[in-house]
């Protein structure tokens, strides 16, 4: 495993477990099987309606708690402080933890600086141990910090060889905020997979065009979260940190970039 190193001194993996669509029973069962992979980090939020299923598979795997990193991210309607304050509680009791490694705001409200506040308060407390923002632009990041008093340490956003978002990340950098990215096989939205060049790179290292798509986010500097419920894809994808892409190679997969976000979230 990498890590990524937050500006608090935690050291959050660099590749992680997204549960956006893992519901019931099969939630439960695909976190230990990802963790005995060697995953050691999931991702959940509120919107996705599993804390509690992600909680149970947690004590399903049965490792030390210091040993998996947590993320979680409160959403609508809980745009208030208060209300803010109590979702946080909220998702402490669906995951039935004492603290969470990561808590995010999951998209830029008019009103998430009024939300960081009780973010702020339960970092201080200890229950969150680093929080931050999600699908945050670059210019809403910047209005943003004017009303932090601790900076986000993550901003997880939409981002894959074809929406790298190399400026967000450089900008947030300049601050101490760390990218994180979500949908690095586009959603299905492009056929990523089939994609030449990822494809003609990882014949040379022996990897699939989804590895080396991975790999090249990584050796960017940023976090990855990635989905599945199948294991030999759960594997697959873990299985990243036996080969470095060369500078040419990443400038070959840089050639890919569309500048444009596939979702909509951005402008």
């Amino acid at each position: 495993m990498e890590y990524l190193t937050l500006h608090n001194g935690r050291r959050m993996p660099a590749l992680g477990l997204g549960t956006w669509d893992l519901r019931g029973q099969t939630c439960v069962e695909t976190i230990p099987r990802a963790l005995e992979l060697g995953y050691r980090l999931i991702d959940t939020a509120q919107m996705y309606e599993n804390e509690r299923e992600v909680g149970q598979g947690l004590r399903l795997a049965g490792l030390p708690r210091e040993e998996v990193w947590v993320t979680t991210k409160i959403f609508r309607p809980d745009t208030t402080y208060a209300k803010a304050k109590a979702a946080i509680q909220r998702s402490l009791d669906q995951l039935a933890l004492d603290y969470i490694d990561l808590l995010l705001i999951h998209e830029p409200y008019d009103t998430a600086e009024e939300m960081y506040v009780a973010l702020e308060e339960a970092y201080q407390a200890g229950t969150l141990r680093a929080i931050g923002i999600s699908n945050f632009h670059e210019a809403r990041y910047q209005t943003f910090l004017a009303g932090c008093q601790v900076v986000p340490m993550v901003n997880q956003v939409e981002s894959h060889v074809y929406f790298l978002r190399k400026d967000l990340q450089r900008a947030m950098a300049a601050h101490g905020t760390v990218t994180q990215a979500w949908a690095p096989f586009t959603e299905g939205r492009r056929d990523l997979f089939s994609e030449p060049v990822l494809q003609e790179v990882g014949r040379r290292h022996g990897k699939t065009a989804a590895q080396v798509a991975l790999r090249y986010l990584l050796q960017n500097g940023m976090g990855v979260v990635v989905k599945s419920s199948r294991l030999p894809r759960l594997a697959e994808n873990f299985q990243v940190f036996d080969f470095t892409l060369t500078p040419q190679e990443l400038q070959a997969v840089d050639q890919l970039e569309e500048g444009q976000s596939l979702f909509g979230w951005y402008p």
